[in-house]
């Protein structure tokens, strides 16, 4: 390259425009692939910067060239929180990339607060009259994560619970006594020391891994307390005896308890945070924890639970005969002979009882009712014809379930009486020959593609089904890259260039993918003072 000397293209506007040239190239790429798919949804969510600044997470979700997309297309700072204001946002980012919202945008999935899923005046509804094909999704992910908070509010044992697990991570994070903490796990396991975590109520997996390294680490735990309680210091060894006599069988027991239900829960809440999962999958998979939530109701499940709740506490030397408060004194026709035996399995056996129906029970049916609840769509027409598209669905492919969800894309149900039938007889053949055939919605798709002209409004339809939402985890993914970004070093930092970085890092597959003599030719024609000669 030759030019002025001054030319040196380092400047903090120079860098602006090159940032913007890189991004721009990255969602042109995106939009092109969308415009190629004609069906997309739209995930939004915000959160606060650095600056206290409140940032909107634009993501995309569409079907293109065999699998599911959930591309960032931008972060967009909001001046206002209102339903307006956020509609109006989300439609000016839809009409700036030249989306066709009006035709192709088929779903749109927020985290449920009122003023995004408000059925008159929220956002939905807003964007809903200007896209009536948009089908609104509470996602899921935090549908699931709102069932854990409200069983635990609804349970006072469970609420105790949670709350003294709180306790004990407070409690071990002091200074002095996290140094012992390590220290004991060093003496009593092999491996590194694993620390205690923090519950907080936004956070999926954060109460199932809390309840798991409890669980795994109990021994270390009251050897801990035990030493600390003996020790001088008043308030420290004090805080230590009262969470030490709060630890007894019932703890246990819960404990044990929520560790195996919310694994459970928790590898849900993993395969629902995918891009690739689509909405009839998610529905599928949700019945599936209802049943594994019933089946822990039959007797063999929770006698295993109680089994390995007595291994802990034997393990800890937690008494499971004597609960505090109460003591059992043999008959006094018994002294002189060895009864011990018979009353502490009758003692045993009637915690046992006592905890299955005055906690364990509760709980796993105040779980199920929260299921129940938030999952409820057994009515919607949409959700009955996406499962109708899964080939391994009772319903797949039956009229009258796929014509009204046809019906509502404004698909030919003409076109579709015809291409039904046929699909049908070319998977019968493939099975009668011993061939593979699709066993997922996904699969039909990719099955569907070269035979999209023949089979257009099938094809259209499992398009639309996989670009519906599930939940908006890809949002949430986003906001890591926004902390890594705008750092306290950066906090003036303006809002396009943040949102071209964003671009370019959550997005760094398609930009180390960029062609650079493209963007050099792009430059060039954007910068207005150009002194360096490019080409």
């Amino acid at each position: 390259m030759a030019g002025q000397r001054n030319a040196t293209y380092l400047g903090h506007e120079t860098q602006n425009e090159i940032l913007d040239c890189l991004a721009e190239m990255v969602r042109t790429s995106i939009t092109t692939e969308v415009a190629q798919s004609e069906a997309f949804s739209i995930l939004v969510d915000e959160t606060k910067d650095m600056s206290k600044k409140e940032q909107m997470s634009f993501v995309i979700r569409y079907y293109y060239n065999g699998s599911v997309c959930e591309s960032f297309l931008a972060f967009e700072a909001a001046q206002r929180l209102d339903a307006a204001a956020l509609s109006q946002k989300i439609v000016q980012i839809l009409q700036n990339h030249g989306l066709d919202y009006k035709n192709h945008l088929v779903g749109q999935a927020y985290d449920g607060a009122s003023v995004m899923s408000g059925k008159n005046t929220g956002v939905q509804a807003r964007i809903k009259s200007e896209a009536p094909l948009a089908f609104y999704v509470h996602c899921n992910a935090h549908c699931l994560n709102l069932v854990l908070v409200d069983s635990v509010k609804c349970i006072p044992e469970a609420n105790c619970f949670f709350s003294l697990l709180q306790k004990l991570y407070v409690f071990v994070s002091g200074s002095y006594v996290h140094q012992r903490w390590l220290e004991i796990q060093r003496e009593m396991f092999q491996g590194p020391p694993r620390e205690l975590q923090r519950l907080i109520d936004t956070r999926w997996a954060c109460r199932y891994n809390a309840c798991k390294t409890v669980r795994d680490r109990l021994p270390a735990i009251m050897r801990l307390l035990k030493e600390i309680s003996e020790e001088q210091n008043g308030d420290r060894a004090t805080e230590a005896r009262g969470l030490l006599a709060q630890i007894d069988l019932k703890f246990v027991a819960l404990l044990v308890t929520f560790t195996s239900v919310l694994a459970e829960i928790k590898y849900l809440s993993d395969i629902l945070q995918s891009p690739q999962l689509d909405l009839g999958t998610a529905v599928t998979l949700v019945d599936s924890l209802v049943d594994t939530l019933e089946s822990y109701r039959e007797g063999s499940l929770f006698n295993d639970i109680w089994d390995n709740t007595l291994t802990l506490t034997d393990q800890c030397n937690i008494s499971v005969t004597h609960p505090p408060g109460r003591q059992v004194r043999p008959s006094s026709r018994l002294e002189g002979h060895y009864t011990f035996n018979p009353i502490v399995q009758r003692q045993v056996n009637t915690e046992k009882e006592s905890f299955r129906t005055g906690s364990f029970i509760p709980v796993i049916d105040v779980l199920l009712s929260e299921v129940r609840r938030r999952f409820s769509k057994e009515n919607c027409v949409i959700m009955k014809g996406i499962q109708a598209m899964n080939p391994s669905s009772p319903t797949f492919c039956e009229k009258d379930v796929v014509f009204p969800f046809a019906s509502q894309y404004n698909c030919s149900t003409e076109d579709l009486q015809y291409e039904i039938p046929q699909l049908k007889r070319i998977l019968e053949r493939k099975r009668t020959s011993s061939q593979e055939t699709p066993k997922s919605l996904m699969e039909l798709t990719v099955f569907l593609e070269p035979y999209r002209e023949v089979f257009h409004e099938m094809f259209k339809l499992c398009k639309i089904a996989l670009a519906l939402p599930v939940s908006t985890a890809s949002c949430e993914r986003s906001f890591s890259v926004l902390k890594l970004i705008k750092t306290a070093l950066r906090s003036t930092m303006t809002d396009e260039r943040l949102s071209n970085l964003g671009v370019l890092s959550v997005e760094s597959r398609r930009a180390k993918a960029i062609n650079l003599d493209e963007f050099v030719d792009l430059f060039a024609k954007k910068h207005s003072n150009r002194r360096i000669k490019l080409f």
